[in-house]
């Protein structure tokens, strides 16, 4: 259970960002849908920690746009679980939501640190 310390640290993620992350994550392989949020976490080194009723609102919405596809099956703990995996309109999808993200954060590091003028 992360401590309240642990949870200032944390960086709230933008609109669409979420749906990024998840397409990143699938891009590995199939994963249930706490196996994403431990991904994402594990992957961000502990910054960024998705909520459950936002991950599978997300999980539900790329699965309405034919991004991923789930399939039930049996986690590593023996339960049932959803497993989610890229579609290949998910896979063009995140080369492009990833090129507007790279040019998104280049304009964003010119803004935030400008580099300064000579002279």
């Amino acid at each position: 259970m992360p401590t309240q310390e642990n949870n200032d640290d944390r960086i709230a993620l933008l609109q669409g960002t979420l749906d990024l992350l998840i397409l990143k994550t699938l891009l590995l392989g199939p994963c249930h849908g706490q196996g994403v949020a431990r991904s994402i976490q594990r992957q961000s080194e502990e910054v960024l920690f998705v909520d459950h009723g936002s991950l599978y609102l997300a999980l539900q919405r790329l699965e309405d746009k034919n991004l991923i596809h789930a399939k039930w099956g049996v986690s590593e703990n023996n339960r049932k679980a959803r497993f989610y995996s890229l579609t290949a309109k998910g896979r063009a999808e995140l080369l492009e939501k990833t090129s507007q993200w790279k040019r998104l954060t280049r304009a964003m590091g010119l803004i935030l640190e400008p580099q300064r003028e000579e002279g």
